[in-house]
């Protein structure tokens, strides 16, 4: 198989595209020929080595494809079904393994690049919306980087339960975009948290912000008393240490830094979160923005365009 591999932690020019024995599924694993595979900040960290693993490393575990091959003791997946996984391992490859019980089955009629463009996000949006802090009818929300593929979703599934949504943006091509997916109110990044207090009065009762170092104290500064803040990324680089006392200050604030594993433990929860997020795509309620496809040889570009920030929606690497 093809694959692109990652010998020494750095920038993008440590993605090698090279060939690699093909896997072969083990216990409890099953294997896919990839159809399409999410790039996602995750895999930035992974190759930076902020988020070390032990090299070489294939990078990647967001995929969609169809099962060829299945372990001894895996029962309830066959070859020929067509599945999604965020777990993948090694995504970034013509064939992929993945842990039989983080697969999920796509629904009739949703295309395998539409379900990598949005099954790791659009778990990541789900139980930031639905569970971390549960959004309810008349609440206030900013969503950072509305216009991103994250922001896009966080944004529909806000509205979808009934919330006022503020999101910030760099550029009036993305402020039409965050719009579209559903944005009340769309500003810029300077002097953001006294734009939210004169739109909301007193401020939001939840921020969803996977920017990090940058908008990190803004973040907090733009919440009312007893608001949430949500730091589910760093794209911007990780956040300093700080006192806690802060949070008292802002009034009795809360700060939580979740993550998808914690939110998708059993394959019961797994499942419920799929079948939402991948039955909305399927049905339209839900729209997935794919900004770009790359050949997977093209590795580099993707992650020079993501992390220079010069895209809107999802990057896909195909085969």
């Amino acid at each position: 198989m093809r694959a692109i591999v990652v010998s020494a932690y750095g920038d993008s020019s440590v993605l090698e595209y090279a060939e690699r024995p093909d896997p072969v599924p083990g216990p409890g694993q099953v294997l896919i020929e990839v159809a399409a595979t999410g790039v996602n900040f995750i895999d930035v960290y992974h190759r930076e080595g902020r988020y070390p693993l032990p090299l070489p490393l294939v990078p990647g575990s967001e995929a969609a494809g169809t099962v060829t091959a299945v372990g001894p003791d895996v029962t309830d997946v066959v070859p020929g079904d067509r599945v999604a996984s965020a777990s993948a391992i090694g995504a970034y490859a013509t064939k992929a393994l993945i842990p039989a019980d983080r697969v999920v089955r796509l629904p009739d009629g949703l295309s395998p690049d539409l379900a990598a463009a949005v099954l790791l996000q659009g778990l990541t949006a789900h139980y930031l919306t639905h569970s971390t802090y549960a959004v309810r009818t008349g609440d206030d929300v900013l969503v950072h980087a509305a216009a991103g593929g994250m922001g896009l979703l966080l944004v529909q599934m806000a509205k979808l339960r009934g919330a006022r949504v503020i999101g910030t943006v760099s550029s009036p091509e993305k402020e039409k975009l965050a719009r579209q997916a559903g944005a009340d109110e769309v500003i810029g990044y300077e002097g953001f948290p006294e734009a939210v207090k004169e739109i909301t009065g007193s401020g939001v009762h939840v921020v969803y912000d996977g920017v990090g170092a940058a908008t990190f104290e803004g973040s907090l500064a733009s919440l009312r008393p007893r608001g949430m803040m949500a730091l589910y990324g760093a794209a911007s680089g990780p956040v300093p240490p700080f006192d806690p006392q802060r949070l008292n200050a802002g009034g009795s604030l809360f700060l939580t830094r979740p993550t998808l594993g914690h939110y998708t433990a059993t394959r019961e929860e797994l499942l419920s979160r799929a079948d939402d997020v991948l039955g909305w795509v399927a049905s339209g309620a839900l729209k997935v923005r794919v900004s770009e496809r790359y050949p997977l040889a093209e590795a580099r570009r993707a992650h020079d365009d993501l992390e220079g920030r010069r895209t809107t929606g999802k990057l896909l690497l195909v085969p």
